[in-house]
Order: structure tokens, then sequence, then C-alpha cells
């Protein structure tokens, strides 16, 4: 079966498998609540979720379980915001004075409850895509389970800053919901404190587990994907579509496919693996002044066990990073690992234009700064600055032993500068057009869209 072949069938199989998501077959997350305005603590009444979820929730929403007194999970993963940060830095700040910049950019928390563990070299969850490591929470998928990722923010000192799970067990003990704690957990739940973290973890994914604001598939394109009154795409949604899924074009769908995947799971726009694609080094991330620090994802230095060092110098696991949802991608402020990037439309030029004009998004060595750039100069990249002549330091964020791990499927299929452009200019409106039906919380207009819109 060739690329579009395989493009095809997927679409056929997300039209198909999505409406049994939409309409309630898919488990926890088969739900089509609206989530617009989810208000401060969460989407579901507290009477509809188990004991252990209303623990979570609570402690979710509660600042005092962090050093500084003034962080929750909700301070970074803000409900309002699709569960993801509700400003546009490229990475939150934390720590016990709210001063010490984050390690990576905040990712959304929406739709982990079908999120796999992380497998290294098996069959990639999708059942579509090559062998590859695939699966598992954060970035880089060193943890299992919503559960252990919970575990990270309460203890990172540029977070919560809790020194131990010590010092979170006695924060726990001085709560208001104590006797409901007890009442999930056991009497004695609160007597050790490795337990009492454990509980709370625990407690943490339930509640996202529960809750149907964490997965509610109630996107324009869920009531399209299902047939329903309010769903029908407008022209350029639809061509915006086609970009999307074609290997010749945007090939979105190659890592962010809406097709069947795991456990029967549909439209989540994630095929769960990891790719390196290379973003630009962001240099408004702290760590990033050291010319030494390297974020490698999946060889490091968060993640220990796939090291270059223990791997040698073809470590495959370098630059590799998680490839995420694209649901709510709209509602971001912040893009990629980094958060180098702060809109839509500057993330879709950079797959456009990465290897036709590398001089827009990474920076020139040995050049002359033009006083004023030609007309047609682009203004969209994170390099405004026209240069005539230099060295362009393409790929500045991953050392060249490892550049060989770079994806190169369309549309950075490291074609030369210079090359046109795998989108037009149309196709990239389109497919921001398309991007944007899958926000939550979608309202069909009471009138019909006018000719060429975009958002109706």
């Amino acid at each position: 079966m060739n690329n579009n072949q395989k493009v095809a069938a997927v679409l056929a199989i997300a039209l198909c498998l999505v409406i049994v998501v939409s309409c309630g077959g898919g488990g926890s997350g088969a739900t089509t609540a609206s989530t617009a305005g989810v208000g401060a603590n969460g989407g579901v009444p507290a009477s509809n979720l188990s004991a252990k979820a209303q623990v979570g929730q609570k402690i979710f929403f509660d600042a005092s379980l962090s050093a500084s007194g003034r962080m929750s999970c909700a301070s970074c993963h803000d409900p309002n915001h699709a569960y993801g940060p509700p400003n546009d830095l490229s990475v939150q700040l934390g720590g016990p004075d709210l001063k010490s910049p984050g390690t990576r950019a905040v990712p959304s928390l929406r739709y982990k409850d079908v999120v796999p563990p992380y497998a290294d070299l098996l069959d990639n969850p999708d059942g579509i895509s090559a062998p590859g490591p695939g699966g598992g929470f954060d970035w880089d998928g060193r943890a299992a389970t919503l559960a252990d990722q919970a575990r990270f923010p309460l203890l990172a000192v540029n977070e919560m800053a809790n020194a131990s799970a010590s010092d979170v067990a006695a924060k726990l003990r001085k709560t208001g919901y104590v006797a409901l704690f007890k009442q999930a957990f056991g009497d004695g739940a609160l007597d050790q404190d490795e337990g009492a973290f454990t509980f709370a973890t625990q407690a943490l994914q339930a509640y996202q587990l529960e809750d149907a604001s964490f997965h509610p598939y109630s996107s324009k394109f869920d009531l399209y994907a299902s047939n329903k009154i309010g769903g029908e795409l407008t022209a350029a949604q639809a061509r915006g579509m086609r970009v999307f899924t074609d290997a010749n074009r945007g090939n979105c769908a190659s890592c962010h496919y809406q097709g069947a995947g795991l456990n029967g799971t549909s439209a989540l726009f994630t095929d769960f693996t990891y790719e390196a694609i290379s973003v630009p080094r962001n240099m408004a991330i702290a760590a990033n002044q050291d010319a030494n620090y390297q974020d490698m994802g999946l060889c490091g230095p968060v993640r220990s066990d796939h090291l270059p060092a223990a791997a040698g110098a073809a470590n495959k696991f370098c630059g590799l990073f998680k490839a995420p949802t694209l649901r709510n991608v709209a509602q971001r402020a912040s893009f990629f690992h980094n958060g180098a990037m702060h809109s839509l439309e500057q993330v879709v030029r950079f797959y456009n234009t990465r290897d036709t004009m590398p001089q827009l998004w990474y920076p020139t060595v040995g050049g002359t700064a033009k006083a004023t750039p030609d007309r047609d100069f682009p203004t969209y990249g994170l390099i405004t600055t026209q240069y005539v002549g230099g060295t362009v330091q393409k790929f500045d964020d991953l050392p060249a032993a490892y550049r060989a791990n770079i994806d190169a499927q369309m549309p950075l299929d490291g074609r030369a500068a210079g090359s046109a452009n795998p989108m037009s200019e149309a196709d990239v409106q389109d497919l921001i057009c398309f991007l944007k039906t899958l926000d939550d919380g979608y309202q069909p207009p009471t009138s019909a869209p006018t000719s060429g819109s975009c958002i109706n």
C-alpha cells in the first residue's frame, strides 16, 4: 500500500469510527458535552465523580500544595484554555518564588485518557506507521501513566517545588478535604508520606479520566465526522482537510492522522509517535543561554535511558519529541516542545518553508543585515532581518551527529533552499481553517456561513 492509499484508508476509517466516539461508544472520553467556559473547578459536578476523582479535582486546583502557595496544576493547565497554558510564554514560571523558568513548553492535558505507555522500538500503537518509539506521557514519554506524570510537577524545583513526597503529604494533611481523602483511600491513607503522595497522584489520574472536560469531543470536526447538524464544513475547511491528508502537500496525517488507533480509539489527531524536525533553538529558555546545553528529547537530558553515552554517537533517539494531538491547537499561544513559535500560522509556515527558506527560522552567521528588507521578504518567521551573504545555521538546536534522525517526510523533505514550497499560499490558509475545526466547545452558527468563510 503506498502513502496515498494509506491516507485514504485512514480517512475512511476515521469517518466511520469517530461516529462511535462522538455518540458515546468510546469509553470515558466519549461525550459531546461542550466545554466552553469550563470554569474554575473543571467540567463535571463533583457528585458525578468517584470519591477518588473528587479528591483529584480538589488537588488539581489547590495552590496550597506548592512551595509558593500560589501554583496549582490548573495554573499551567487552565481548563478555560483546553487545559493548556493561559498565556504565550515559551515555558511557564514556577519554583518557590514563581520566578524559575520551566524546562519545556506546557502541553494540554486533553485527550490523555487513551495514551498508551511508552514502547521502545516496537510496532507503533497506530498500527500504520513504521516501527519506532511511541506512547508515554510528557514530551519524552518518560511517564507510563497519568499518575506517574503527576509526580513530576509536584516535585520539580522549577514547578510546584516540593522538596519530597513527605513535603506534599504534610501539605495534604492541612487541607480542607482530609475527610474526603480518607473516604476515597481509607482511614490510614495520610499516615505514610509516600503512600499519601501516591494516592494523591492516583486521585489526579482518576479526575482526568472521569471528568469529561478532559476529553469532550465537542469540536466542529466531531459534528462533521458524525454527520450531525452544524458540522458542515465550509469550502475552505474542506479544502484544508484535503491539504492535511495529502501526502504531497501538508501530509499532517502522517503523524497527526485522525483514523483508528489503539484499542479502536479514533480522531485523536496524533499517532503517539516521536519525530525529529529540529525546531529552532529558543533563546527565551534560560537553559539555552548555555551553549553546552542541548534538549534532545528521548535521549536526554531529562530522560536518561537513551542517553548518547549509553547508545553511542549514532543514537537514533536524539532530537525526537512526541507528536502531540492537534485537537485545540488553534487555542494555543506557544508551540513545540520549546515554545519557540507563538501562532498557528507561524507553525504551518515553518513546516512549509523550513527547507525552502531556512533563513526565516535559523540564525545567519557572517552576513550583512539589509537596512531595508526587500518588499517581498516574508516577516512571518522567527528571523525578520534579511541578510546578504553569510551562512544559515540550519538545525541549530540539534548536534550534527544526530541530524540523520530528522524526519524527511513531506513537507519537511529536505528540499534545497530556494525550491518551490510544498504548499501554496492558498493551501496554507485553507489548512489553518481546517485546524480550527478541531477546537472543542464549538457552537454552530445560527445562520449559514458567508461565502469563503473560514471559522463558521
